[in-house]
C-alpha cells in the first residue's frame, strides 16, 4: 500500500509540475502573440522583424514589408542615452499614430538584428520609408529632432 501511495503522490507531483511549467512558458511566450496597439512602441524580436519588416535571409535587397513607415530604436537597458530616449519614442508613438510605427529592439537580447544594422554605438534609430533605403540616426536627441525626421523623411511634409 505504501509503495502504491508513493508512486500516486509521485505521478501527482510530476503531472502538476508539467501543468504549472507549460502553463509558466505559455504566459512567457503570450507578450509576443499579443498585437499591441496603435500609438504604441512595440518591442520586437527577430522572428517579427523578418516577418515585418525584413526578410533578409531571403533577399539582400532591400524591401520593406510594413503599411507605414516606421522607426526601430536599437537600445539597451542599461544604456543611459537609450533611457532619456524612450520617453520620447512613447510620446511619437501616441503623436504619429495611425501615421508611422516605432519599434524597439533590446541590443543585448537581439544581438543578429544589432549586427544588422552595425549597431556598434546606441541609440541608434533606424527610420524606415515607405519607398526607398532606410536611413540610420545615432545617439541621442530631443523630439523636435526626431519630429522633423520623421515629417521630412517618412512622411515627406515639406
Amino acid at each position: 500500500m505504501k509503495k502504491i501511495l508513493t508512486v500516486a503522490i509521485l505521478l501527482f507531483a510530476s503531472v502538476l509540475t508539467y501543468a504549472c511549467t507549460d502553463k509558466a512558458q505559455a504566459q512567457q511566450k503570450e507578450p509576443e502573440k499579443k498585437e499591441a496597439k496603435s500609438g504604441e512602441v512595440i518591442v520586437m524580436n527577430k522572428d517579427m522583424f523578418i516577418k515585418d519588416v525584413f526578410d533578409y535571409g531571403k533577399s539582400q535587397d532591400w524591401k520593406y514589408k510594413g503599411d507605414k513607415p516606421a522607426i526601430i530604436d536599437l537600445y539597451a537597458d542599461w544604456c543611459g542615452p537609450c533611457r532619456m530616449t524612450a520617453p520620447i519614442m512613447k510620446e511619437l508613438a501616441k503623436e504619429y499614430a495611425g501615421k508611422i510605427v516605432i519599434y524597439k529592439v533590446n541590443v543585448d537580447k537581439e544581438r543578429e538584428l544589432a549586427a544588422l544594422f552595425n549597431a556598434s554605438s546606441i541609440p541608434l534609430f533606424v527610420f524606415i520609408p515607405m519607398e526607398g533605403e532606410p536611413q540610420l540616426f545615432r545617439g541621442a536627441a530631443d523630439k523636435a529632432t526626431y519630429q522633423k525626421a520623421i515629417e521630412d523623411f517618412l512622411l515627406k511634409k515639406k
